[in-house]
């Protein structure tokens, strides 16, 4: 059994860093713990078996969006076995100040969240009057459609009408002509109603 003391520089404080090495530890089974510095650094100490301890050492050295490790100043030294597993060692007060933290990154969110519901409720808003309008939309387009059914109506009448007086009118001509000149006004009645059929009238 060796024991690894670690110092490790770079981005590694508040940003998830000793979670990580709490994790990698417990998976390889080793002991110790892991500490915030004064200064920015966070120290290491963990102890097993040299495989493991040399594939931890790889494994701290972590490079992510988050945690960004710059260099590790390294000490082998023997265990003495005074761990009974591997944990995280709190300064005074970190607990206070990190729970302040997530406060206010809570009160952040749920401002964020405030903003976000009025934001769709004023979107909701806008929604409710373009249906209002879609549906006075939808009423003037069925006067249209009903205007639209009494004009054809009338022009049915008005078809209609036409009809009678065109067969008043021939039954009136053949009493008050002859022959020939029925004819020739039912040849002009004839060339008269294929005009109005041209123009749609009847």
């Amino acid at each position: 059994m060796k024991r690894l003391t670690a110092l490790v520089s770079g981005k590694v404080q508040r940003v998830g860093y000793r979670a990580r090495v709490i994790q990698l530890a417990n998976g390889m089974g080793l002991k110790g713990f892991v500490e915030n510095l004064s200064d920015g650094r966070v120290r290491i100490i963990a102890e097993g078996d040299d495989e493991k301890l040399k594939l931890f050492e790889e494994a701290i050295d972590i490079k992510n969006t988050f945690i960004q490790v710059t260099n590790i100043e390294k000490k082998h030294s023997q265990s003495n076995g005074e761990f009974g597993s591997f944990h995280k060692l709190v300064g005074t007060g970190e607990t206070d100040s990190r729970l302040d933290e997530g406060i206010g990154i809570l009160k952040d969110m749920r401002d964020l969240l405030i903003s976000i519901c009025g934001k769709q409720d004023q979107m909701l808003g806008k929604q409710d009057q373009m249906l209002g309008k879609q549906d006075q939309m939808l009423g003037k387009q069925d006067q249209m459609i009903e205007k639209q059914e009494q004009m054809l109506g009338k022009q049915d009448e008005t078809i209609l009408e036409i009809k009678d007086m065109n067969q008043s009118l021939n039954e009136k001509m053949d009493r008050a002509l002859d022959k020939s000149d029925i004819i020739e006004l039912k040849s002009d009645v004839s060339e008269m109603k294929s005009a109005l059929r041209a123009k749609g009238i009847i």
